[in-house]
């Protein structure tokens, strides 16, 4: 029996916490895939950092990122820390031969992507981009029944991801308020995810964009007084495809009344498809054109990915997506082939966001990205 990949998580935060609890889990839940050990979790701060792991799992706690990646008993580098970190953090542990799991967005700029996803290219080990949504079954029954032809010729995308955590004034600042260490804000944020969904469920590439950023709250309350706000609150953006497809969307976390709230709508030449994150287990489903729209509860066994969870009709949460992203590492990694999502895929969102914020300096000018494969 093989021995289990040493897992090192570097971030004790809300993705750590996520992406500790998938690697706790993943066994129990694929018990194909190959075995793994909590070895380390690395964070910032000593105290906070060894009593999460405590809580969470791990064998040990660590302070030292770069002494993490390199220790002989550690195969995966999984990355939860902020965007600004992602890059040399990635690139380090690929030099080692590590296995690197990184959170979207890939990066904070397209020119750190594309580092990365040349580091990628030349390394041994697996690389792997952190977009969970698209280890949603319903999501990816979507993807599937898109890529079969069951709605015909897609014409329309409509997408958003709207929260309102940010709505209150008196929020406090964060990494995710400031440039330098979120790249930007809403748009990289849930953007990434939107625009991901959008490449994934079509199977199409951007080939131009319009956007416009807006911030509603030009500063909030810091430990030492107001801070000023370097992000958006707010995106909106036109994608033009390279199949045809014309795909808006919209990304804000100022939106009042709404938690979580990822919508896809997906309109072809012989029916449609919807999908609501607050109601994850759902697709709505539109054949034909004289078709009524009907809700597909998406918890069979013949489902996407559901082969390993529970009897029909008994609902799946969102960390389950973790768990479920875990084993596709795992299980590409013991069948040498290259995971997906990929930093090329994560490079191509990049590209996207980054046409989008140009769009935005040059008063909402369509921006071509020419073949952005």
């Amino acid at each position: 029996m093989s021995a289990p990949l040493g897992v090192a998580v570097l971030g004790t935060a809300f993705m750590g916490k996520a992406h500790s609890a998938a690697w706790r889990n993943v066994g129990a839940m694929f018990p194909d895939a190959p075995a793994t050990a909590m070895r380390v979790l690395c964070g910032s701060d000593p105290e906070r950092t060894a009593a999460s792991a405590r809580i969470l799992g791990w064998q040990e706690a660590a302070t030292d990122w770069r002494e993490v990646v390199t220790r002989d008993d550690v195969q995966i580098v999984d990355i939860c820390t902020p965007g600004h970190l992602h890059a040399e953090m990635a690139t380090a542990a690929l030099a080692a031969g590590k296995h690197v799991l990184v959170e979207k967005p890939l990066a904070t700029s397209l020119a750190e992507a594309e580092r990365m996803a040349a580091a990628a290219q030349r390394a041994a080990g697996a690389s792997m981009l952190g977009f969970n949504y698209r280890r949603v079954p319903a999501l990816a029954l979507a993807r599937q029944l898109v890529h079969e032809g069951r709605i015909g010729r897609v014409r329309t995308v409509r997408a958003a991801y709207l929260q309102d955590w940010l709505v209150d004034p008196e929020a406090p600042m964060t990494w995710r308020l400031r440039a330098e260490t979120a790249g930007n804000g809403a748009l990289g944020d849930l953007g990434s995810h939107v625009v991901d969904q959008i490449l994934a469920i079509t199977g199409q590439h951007v080939t131009g964009a319009r956007g416009a950023l807006r911030t509603f709250q030009q500063q909030r309350p810091g430990p030492d007084g107001p801070e000023q706000v370097t992000v958006d609150d707010a995106a909106w953006a036109q994608l033009e495809l390279d199949g045809g497809t014309v795909a808006s969307l919209e990304v804000s976390r100022v939106a009042t009344g709404s938690k979580n709230a990822l919508t896809i709508e997906v309109h072809g030449s012989d029916g449609a498809l919807s999908f609501d994150l607050e109601r994850l287990n759902e697709l709505v489903v539109t054949e034909g054109r004289a078709g009524w729209p009907a809700r597909v509860l998406v918890t069979e066994p013949t489902h996407p990915d559901l082969e390993a969870w529970w009897p029909p009709g008994h609902v799946l949460g969102w960390d389950s997506t973790f768990v479920m992203q875990a084993a596709a590492l795992l299980r590409s990694i013991a069948a040498g082939q290259a995971p997906e999502p990929s930093f090329a895929d994560g490079l191509a969102v990049q590209r996207v966001l980054d046409a989008i914020e140009r769009s935005d300096a040059a008063q909402g000018a369509m921006m071509p990205l020419g073949d952005a494969r």
